[in-house]
């Protein structure tokens, strides 16, 4: 017998739980002098209240799907990929080769070279850990973690000693061309007599994003890999007997999670900033594992999660700048929810499956 619903481990243990953090930062608000309610209002008027802020919540929005859906393949291979956040910056750095050395007539023909070279990169990067772990035993949560540093340090070293403008004091590289340039909503919606802000980054990425969540819920519940890496993410043993290569499945399952991580450049990269920038990913990898956690490793769950931390950031900044509320306050709203929909899940799932229990009892009495 379950002990809980299907849907009440999707959608009411995450709600929940961001609702005991929600509550917990009205607290926390409240203690510095501060009206909870003003600051509940002026985040969601940050983050949805006209086009330019929908703009840039979308964009954050987009960079999490992309880092949630790559958390999420390699967590069902059971592998803990802490490395999203180097990948996403070598993914970078292949979008602004492509968009760099190509005189690009079109983005349309641009957008698939630069997919696939932010792909190819965010792969390479997610090979090695992957190598390691599956012949040496390295544990990937430590070499992915490492590879983080060792991408940024690679990352500002290319920057600074091959692509940096000479004469410019900024560590980013030159602006790509025109034919580079990806449409934004503005640009999209115009002919359709739809007004949207022309200064909101949120472009043609966050479609493929989306479409991105569709090919993973087809990939991993619809094919024979998609089972294979399943099934040895439930159980090495019965893989192996089942005649699945583990070390197969583990390059495979990094490999795409790297290129997931890798696609986000489309967005940061070549979409709103049209250059490379050193630390041009700001934790959006990281931000990544709390989206996959908070969505269940499922594609649906992913992307509302990454749309709630898509308004953390988005209505947080807003927060702060309208309320004369510490920056640090609102990453500590950030990290409450984490906190809640990760560390502490237990604290809520346990209540909730004694409360179901006690139910089902009763029905079957």
């Amino acid at each position: 017998m379950n002990k809980m619903p299907k849907w009440a481990d999707a959608v009411l243990i995450p709600l929940i739980s961001i609702l005991l953090a929600f509550l917990l930062s009205g607290l926390v608000i409240m203690a510095i002098g501060k009206d909870p309610v003003m600051a509940i209002k002026t985040m969601v008027q940050g983050a949805f209240g006209n086009s330019n802020n929908i703009g840039y919540t979308l964009y954050y929005t987009t960079n999490f799907i992309f880092t949630g859906l790559s958390v999420a393949v390699a967590y069902h291979a059971r592998l803990f990929n802490i490395g999203s956040e180097g990948q996403a910056a070598l993914g970078g750095l292949g979008v602004a080769l492509v968009c760099l050395y190509v005189p690009w007539p079109h983005w349309a023909i641009a957008l698939p070279a630069a997919m696939i070279g932010g792909a190819v990169f965010g792969a390479a990067w997610a090979f090695i850990p992957a190598y390691l772990q599956a012949k040496r035993g390295s544990h990937i949560v430590i070499t992915t973690i490492m590879f983080n540093f060792i991408g940024s340090a690679l990352i500002g070293y290319i920057l600074l000693n091959y692509l940096k403008v000479p004469g410019s004091m900024s560590t980013e590289s030159a602006r790509f061309g025109a034919g580079a340039h990806l449409p934004t909503f503005h640009e999209m919606l115009a002919p359709f007599g739809i007004e949207f802000n022309k200064n909101a980054p949120v472009n043609v990425s966050f479609l493929i994003a989306l479409l991105a969540a569709v090919g993973f819920y087809f990939l991993i519940w619809r094919t024979r890999l998609g089972y294979e890496i399943r099934a040895y993410g439930q159980s090495e043993t019965a893989a192996k007997y089942a005649g699945i290569n583990p070390v197969r499945i583990v390059v495979i399952a990094m490999l795409i999670s790297g290129a997931l991580s890798g696609l986000m450049a489309i967005n940061n990269v070549m979409g709103e900033a049209e250059r490379l920038i050193d630390n041009a990913v700001e934790g959006a990898g990281f931000i990544g594992i709390a989206v996959a956690l908070m969505g269940r490793n499922h594609p649906i769950g992913i992307v509302l999660a990454a749309l709630l931390f898509g308004f953390l950031y988005q209505g947080g900044g807003e927060l702060s700048f309208w309320e004369s509320i510490p920056r640090e306050l609102v990453v500590v709203i950030q990290a409450l929810v984490i906190m809640f929909t990760g560390a502490l899940d237990n604290m809520v799932r346990a209540p909730l499956e004694k409360l179901f229990i006690a139910l089902n009892k009763k029905k079957e009495a």
